[in-house]
């Protein structure tokens, strides 16, 4: 008779946890899924100040908007702290494959934004070495200098 005391009262307990619980992201999105492919597809495409498309080369917020509108048919545009200011917040532990990520990176907030593309790492395109190219969020460099993390899908 106590075991099912104990059984009933955990699973009393379980339920009202859930109840005031928000409702967790899918680990996926079909949209997010299509942003990282797009984006790895990039990679080695030259950095060039205010660029916009592959031709020409791409800045960090250039190649956002790009790959978000060719991949997921969302348009984002603007400077990093423009996009960052439209997106969702997402705690960096429940980044998703897709999610955007921005960092500190000239004294000013939001002045750079990267893909993240899962396993802690994400795609972007820094002016130095001169290339889209996958960085680890837990570097260094970009860790020092993460600030916050947006969504724009479900």
């Amino acid at each position: 008779m106590r075991i099912r005391q104990f059984l009933i009262a955990g699973m009393v307990s379980l339920l009202l946890a859930a109840c005031g619980s928000t409702p967790e992201r899918p680990a996926r999105s079909e949209q997010g899924t299509n942003v990282v492919i797009f984006a790895l597809s990039l990679i080695d495409t030259g950095y060039r100040f205010g660029g916009k498309n592959p031709e020409a080369g791409f800045d960090c917020s250039g190649m956002v908007a790009y790959i978000y509108g060719q991949a997921a048919g969302v348009r984002v545009g603007g400077s990093a702290a423009d996009i960052a200011r439209r997106g969702r917040p997402v705690p960096r532990e429940n980044l998703r494959p897709g999610d955007l990520v921005f960092f500190n990176t000239r004294n000013a907030a939001f002045s750079h934004v990267g893909i993240y593309i899962g396993d802690d790492r994400f795609v972007h395109a820094p002016s130095t070495r001169g290339q889209v190219r996958i960085d680890q969020l837990a570097a260094s460099y970009y860790a020092q200098r993460f600030e916050t993390a947006r969504a724009y899908f479900e």
